[in-house]
């Protein structure tokens, strides 16, 4: 398989838009509703995502927003926000992390604001990023690695129809000092026919 000779012109969607949820690439003006995310979900975040303490500030936001927007011209890393269709609010976001262009392997990360859970938005917007990895990005393995102890994102990858592939034993240190097993889960192009 041969790696795209200019990864920065891959085209990318402005866009993906669901029924509910809309996912866009992060610009300078979304670091407040980013923040205020944050700010509202930082303790229900803390067990799973080791960013959220150095997120800690609205300038803390706004340089995080800043290196999305530059990994995203790059195709290095395309993080998206996820906002409400109906009203423009932020609920959350979503990405395709550690890229390989020349496999076409992804691995897919999520979070969703605390307030925004239980309604199906982290599932449909999972779905969109899916769809265009497979579909727009010619994807042949996209990968998801979550806690073993969290349960809500292992059922997002389970009703997407993520295959379990592993559960890595004692691999991960939690906040709390205590050893955490990661599952990991995978599609390929055939678990979707």
């Amino acid at each position: 398989m041969d790696e795209p000779a200019y990864t920065s012109l891959i085209p990318l969607p402005d866009e993906l838009r669901g029924a509910s949820v809309l996912l866009r690439p992060y610009r300078d003006d979304d670091a407040e509703a980013l923040f205020e995310s944050i700010q509202a979900s930082r303790e229900h975040l803390r067990p799973w995502v080791s960013w959220v303490d150095r997120r800690q500030t609205i300038d803390d936001t706004r340089e995080v927003v800043r290196r999305m927007m530059a990994q995203w011209l790059l195709r290095e890393e395309l993080a998206l926000g996820i906002w409400e269709a109906a009203s423009g609010r932020h609920l959350g976001e979503c990405g395709l992390h550690h890229i390989d262009w020349r496999l076409r392997r992804f691995a897919i990360g999520y979070w969703l604001r605390v307030s925004a859970e239980g309604r199906g938005a982290m599932t449909e917007a999972a779905r969109l990023l899916i769809d265009f990895a497979f579909d727009g990005l010619r994807a042949n393995r996209v990968e998801l690695t979550c806690d073993a102890l969290n349960t809500r994102s292992a059922a997002v990858a389970e009703r997407l129809g993520f295959v379990r592939e592993a559960r890595l034993r004692n691999e991960e240190l939690a906040r709390d000092g205590t050893l955490r097993d990661t599952l990991v889960y995978a599609l390929i192009p055939t678990d979707r026919a």
